[in-house]
Formats: C-alpha cells, structure tokens, sequence
C-alpha cells in the first residue's frame, strides 16, 4: 500500500506544475523533429544540426537571463540593444588596442551596466518594466549609433573570432558556451539560496518581503543577469559574423523572449526552469531551420514566428485564467 502511496506521489511531482509544463514542451519538440526530418531529411544532417544549435545557443542564453526578470512578472525589451552595444564595446575595444579576452570582460561590463540602470529605474523611479526598458533601448541603440557613426566595425583578430567561430571536437565553441551558461544557472537558481529567493519572489512579493528578505537587491540582480547574458549573446555573434554591427541584434528580444515563454514560464511571474527555456529556444531554433530547408519566403517567415509568440502567450493566459 506504502509503495503505491510512493508511486502516486512520484506521478504528482512529474506530471503537475513545471514538470508537467516541460515534458509538454518537450513532447512538441520531438515531434516537431520527427516530423521535419521526415518531410525535409537533410534536418537530420550533422551540420545542420549543428548549424542550428549554433544560431538558437545566442537566444537561448539571452533567454536564461531575462527569464529572472520575467520570473517576477516583469519584461526586459532593452536586450536587444544591450545585444549590439556589447559588441560594439567589445570591437571598439580590440581596435583601441586590448587583447581580446579583456576586450570581452569590457563588453560584458557594459550588459551589467545597462541591466543595473534597468533595474534602477524599475525599482527606484518606480517606471513599468516595458516602460523603462523601451526607453534605455532606444538609448542603449542611440549610443551605438553614436559611438560608430552608424558603420560597421571589423577587422577584430582571429583570437576574438574564435569565440564565434571556433571548434572543439567538430562541436562550434558557442554551443559549448551555452552549455556552461545552462549549468550555472541550473545551480543558481535551483540550488542556492538567493536563486530559491528569486523563485519565492515571483510568486508573492509583498510575502516575500515581509519576510525579512531584500527584494530591491533581487530586483537589481535579475535585471543585471538579463543585461550579462544580451551582452555575451552581442559579443558571440560579433565574433561570428567577423564584424560589429550598430544595428545587432534588431528584433532579437522577441526571439529570446519566446524561448522563455514557449518554455512554460508564465508573464505574470512565479513560474518557469532552465530546461524549459532551453527546449523553447531550440523549438525557436528548429522552426527557423525547418521555414528556410522548406524554403519559406522570409516575409512569412516573420509572420510565422510571431503568431507562434501570439499563440504562445495566449496558452499561458488561458492557463493563468483557468488555475
């Protein structure tokens, strides 16, 4: 009788709340596989594959960072731009004459710079999130364009480009790079307890709070994780192309924003894992792939994805509504 007892509580943990969430995600995922690599067998090649985790890795990193600020019911619509001044910081910074690894501390800098001026005006000034981050995002791009002139930046050295372009056991560095991001912040949030904090947060401030516990602090932080990881994601498509560009990263944040939410994390707070937006960034990634070997016009393709965000969203509500 004990052991059923066990069993049912087993099938509780895995099949309600994220759980329950992710393994949905992850079923569409594989079927979303199965069914390309029918209908068009060149997916299942091995540099297509690679190809593809290469290009979601940058949204997927993106999309572990603003998902802090989403998990306490907020939005960071700055990622974008904070994306191309990380690598117009980073390239102005090689052609001044800094190696390339200091050169890359600079650019992340400056994505902690700008999530912290986000966090303060969210959390001091007392602006909406989307306010305040539609703001610094046209500042954020206006500082690009001045700082550039509004031209493109290259001849940045092969040790930087390594970063974008580089491999290790026939695997692209990038990927790599994504995994390690994963790992952390699979630890921090889940086994730490400043990361168990975030997570009570987003479920009832006002509770949390009261509890003792500094939710200005957290506030800041999670703007500053978003703004850390636009800037890497900025820096490793710089290293890609060979060249920065004052324009990088336009539209970005709606790629990295729909990772979070496909992934299962809610828009109203308290919800969401790592796993899930990683599984929603590749289904972001897949999709992208799948419209090109399908040879999608890039105009509906644009509009393929964003009534893929629309429906996402409207799940998510839905659910809200429901629970």
């Amino acid at each position: 009788m004990s052991e059923n007892v066990r069993k049912g509580s087993l099938v509780k943990r895995v099949f309600n709340g994220s759980n329950a969430s992710t393994i949905t995600i992850l079923l569409i995922f594989v079927i979303m596989c199965v069914g390309l690599s029918i209908v068009q067998p060149a997916f299942l090649d091995p540099n297509n594959l690679l190809s593809t985790a290469r290009a979601f890795s940058a949204y997927a990193i993106a999309g572990l960072g603003v998902s802090m600020v989403i998990m306490l019911g907020g939005i960071d619509i700055s990622i974008c731009a904070i994306y191309g001044l990380a690598g117009v910081v980073t390239a102005l910074s090689i052609k001044g004459g800094v190696p390339a690894f200091p050169a890359i501390l600079l650019g992340v800098a400056s994505g902690v710079a700008c999530g912290l001026f986000n966090g303060l005006l969210v959390v001091y000034c007392k602006l909406p999130p989307y306010i305040a981050t539609l703001g610094t995002q046209q500042i954020f791009r206006g500082i690009c364009y001045i700082t550039t002139r509004g031209y493109p930046i290259s001849g940045l050295g092969e040790d930087f480009l390594w970063l974008g372009q580089g491999r290790f056991l026939g695997v692209p560095i990038a990927i790599y790079a994504m995994v390690i991001i994963v790992i952390l912040f699979a630890v921090f949030r889940n086994k730490t307890t400043t990361g168990r904090r975030i997570f009570a947060m987003g479920g009832n401030e006002e509770a949390t709070r009261i509890s003792g516990i500094n939710t200005t602090r957290l506030k800041l932080l999670c703007f500053m994780l978003s703004g850390v990881t636009a800037a890497f994601a900025g820096i490793m498509n710089a290293s890609k192309l060979g060249v920065s560009q004052p324009t990088a990263g336009t539209g970005f944040e709606m790629d990295a924003i729909a990772s979070v939410v496909i992934g299962g994390s809610s828009l109203s707070g308290g919800e969401g894992t790592v796993v899930g937006t990683i599984i929603g960034a590749a289904i972001i990634g897949v999709l992208r792939n799948a419209l090109v070997l399908l040879k999608v016009d890039s105009y509906f393709q644009t509009l393929i994805i964003g009534a893929v965000i629309i429906v996402a969203v409207s799940i998510d509500q839905i659910r809200k509504s429901k629970s």
